[in-house]
């Protein structure tokens, strides 16, 4: 390895030093490379092996890796969902001493999936839209906190399945800009109208190699991701009018963002000292409302949607167990986490647990066990729907663990098998407490 050598990095892996810097990255051999499947980049992009886990090696120029390193470490302080930055390797030189390109090393981000991998044979219009709804959340996330993306698309963002939704990961801050005094409505509309076109080029890209469903249209389904923004954004940022006598509407407005999962912070309230109006509007929102409360219940780290699921189920039990709700929320979580969720987890075999993070397993599992529970007019123990569950649909999954993907990366996939139960999104998922005393 050469004197010149400079390494800035997030991480104090020695495992760093090892890998052969000395090399150009599309001659490094193959036990460093990992064995996945690579498309067209804009960049030269290695997976390679690190420690006990993967990176992404990105070839570019030393000004472009030092700026997306930071602002990736920017947005991860910000609390954005995006890939994490490990380092900057700079002063490569071969053993001939030529000068080699400057690197940057991001970490796979486990269990995520590219937008080309999550169709079995066509992209289904289901699925289409939900992932221009979750990019639109991603979106709407990125400008409240004034950052300007300037290259928006599928290709740029890695999908994770929260629920019977997606959430959405930033892969590429190449071209992203922070503003500290927030963004224009011109900078967010030219975020959107980029976002439109590229999400029309990348469907009708899927349908010019016949893996667009026909009934899906790429045009106004790219469209939707302007009509999902504005929507949030008007609901996050928004100025809402009413009658004094109407106050209750302020913690209506606060519910809906509830649901949405944000939390508020600070509301802008003014009055009009002539007339009964009231005007509110949340300044501070922070996303991500079900995963913090189920991380403080329970210490379980989810995805909002899965957290929103988890959180149901939680209160299920609770009503089963609590009628007359006699026990604090933090004693029946502890209840529902030693009784419930951590058995299931431990029953997982363990060369299955790869295939699906593990809320996501547990919400699987509650939607399959409704579904025994339905067709069999039943009410299903959780022993029994859960060995049917890993026999007869988690077995049959891909391992989501190992799927990563550059951000233009394409993957072919074999037909899902049809015994596989078809899982309902969070909004449609039943409600209710139809779980057996455990």
């Amino acid at each position: 390895m050469s004197a010149s050598l400079s390494i800035t990095s997030a991480l104090t892996d020695p495992a760093l030093l090892d890998l052969p810097w000395q090399l150009p990255l599309e001659l490094w051999p193959d036990d460093a490379i990992a064995s996945l499947p690579k498309g067209i980049s804009r960049h030269l992009v290695r997976f390679v092996h690190m420690s006990d886990f993967v990176v992404a090696v990105k070839e570019t120029t030393e000004e472009m890796a030092r700026r997306e390193y930071d602002m990736l470490r920017t947005l991860q302080r910000l609390d954005i969902p995006c890939v994490e930055p490990v380092a900057v390797i700079t002063g490569r030189v071969s053993a001939e001493g030529e000068e080699l390109l400057p690197v940057l090393v991001t970490r796979h981000l486990r269990f995520s999936l590219p937008y080309r991998a999550l169709y079995s044979q066509t992209l289904r219009p289901d699925t289409a839209t939900r992932l221009v709804d979750a990019l639109a959340l991603l979106l709407v996330r990125l400008h409240i906190i004034g950052f300007f993306w300037g290259d928006v698309s599928l290709s740029n963002t890695l999908f994770r399945r929260d629920a019977g939704a997606f959430a959405a990961y930033l892969v590429d801050a190449e071209t992203g800009q922070l503003y500290e005094g927030g963004l224009s409505n011109g900078q967010r509309e030219n975020d959107l109208e980029i976002a439109r076109v590229n999400i029309a080029g990348e469907l009708l890209d899927l349908e010019a190699g016949g893996r667009l469903d026909e009934s899906v249209d790429a045009i106004e389904t790219s469209n939707g991701i302007i009509e999902a923004y504005r929507s949030l954004w008007k609901e996050l940022t928004g100025w809402e009018s009413f009658d004094r006598s109407e106050r209750w509407r302020i913690n209506q407005r606060v519910e809906r963002l509830n649901d949405l999962g944000f939390d508020i912070e600070e509301l802008a309230i003014t009055t009009d000292g002539e007339s009964t109006e009231v005007r509110i509007r949340p300044k501070v929102v922070d996303a991500g409302h079900h995963t913090r409360r189920l991380l403080r219940l329970t210490g379980v780290d989810a995805e909002e949607n899965q957290a929103r699921r988890l959180l149901n189920d939680l209160d299920s039990y609770a009503a089963s167990n609590y009628p007359d709700r006699e026990a604090d929320d933090e004693v029946v979580a502890h209840e529902w986490l030693a009784r419930v969720f951590e058995p299931v987890v431990r029953a997982i075999p363990k060369d299955l647990r790869g295939k699906l993070e593990t809320p996501e397993m547990f919400h699987q599992l509650l939607e399959h066990r409704w579904y025994l529970s339905q067709n069999e007019g039943r009410a299903i123990p959780l022993a029994e729907a859960l060995s049917s569950y890993i026999d007869t649909v988690l077995r049959h999954r891909r391992d989501e663990a190992t799927m990563i993907a550059p951000p233009t990366e394409t993957i072919a996939l074999p037909p899902l098998d049809t015994s596989e139960i078809e899982i309902v999104e969070g909004d449609d998922a039943p409600t209710g407490s139809w779980r057996d005393k455990v």
